[in-house]
């Protein structure tokens, strides 16, 4: 009875994860390659993404209105919105406009956990607004609220959608 053979790569010695054609050489970019590479690669300000979520939020919740003649299903799905734009919004400011991001701007490790900090702060504070939920707007419809949150968490994808269309023109 013939012995299973084993596959070629494994015939051959070579790593199984090598196929025929090799990839070119890494060839690290030079300054000015460098420099010129991020002109041309577009981007979108944090700020237009949290404005986006305002606009967006205020939209939904007019539309909201329109459809349903209920001010209450308006306002949860506006405080839904704002429970995701208000925090975006804070965490903007500390890691782009405080104080200490520029103070640790020059450091990567500092601006990481710079970043785990305002990224903490703003999970707090839509932690907290979800809570207070309740309280704050009378009548609340619980739909209209996660509707709200949900619309303004997609408004991310819609930045991600614009700077890919936008990096698919440039080239």
């Amino acid at each position: 009875m013939p012995e299973p053979q084993a596959p070629a790569a494994q015939q051959s010695g070579g790593d199984e994860w090598e196929d025929e054609a090799q990839e070119p050489e890494f060839k690290p970019l030079t300054r000015e390659e460098a420099q010129q590479w991020r002109a041309g690669q577009p981007e979108i300000s944090i700020w237009r993404l949290v404005g986006l979520q305002w606009v967006v939020g205020l939209v939904v919740s007019l539309l909201g209105w329109f459809f349903t003649q209920r001010a209450p299903v308006a306002w949860s799905i506006f405080y839904g919105s704002a429970s995701v734009a208000l925090p975006s919004a804070l965490m903007a400011y500390g890691l782009t406009s405080s104080a200490l991001s520029r103070l640790l701007a020059g450091f990567a490790q500092a601006a990481f956990a710079g970043f785990l900090l305002w990224e903490g702060v703003k999970i707090l504070l839509a932690v907290t607004m979800m809570w207070f939920a309740p309280q704050v707007v009378s009548e609340l419809s619980w739909i209209g609220l996660l509707v709200g949150l949900a619309v303004a968490l997609k408004v991310y994808w819609l930045g991600f959608l614009i700077q890919s269309r936008r990096s698919n023109v440039n080239g």
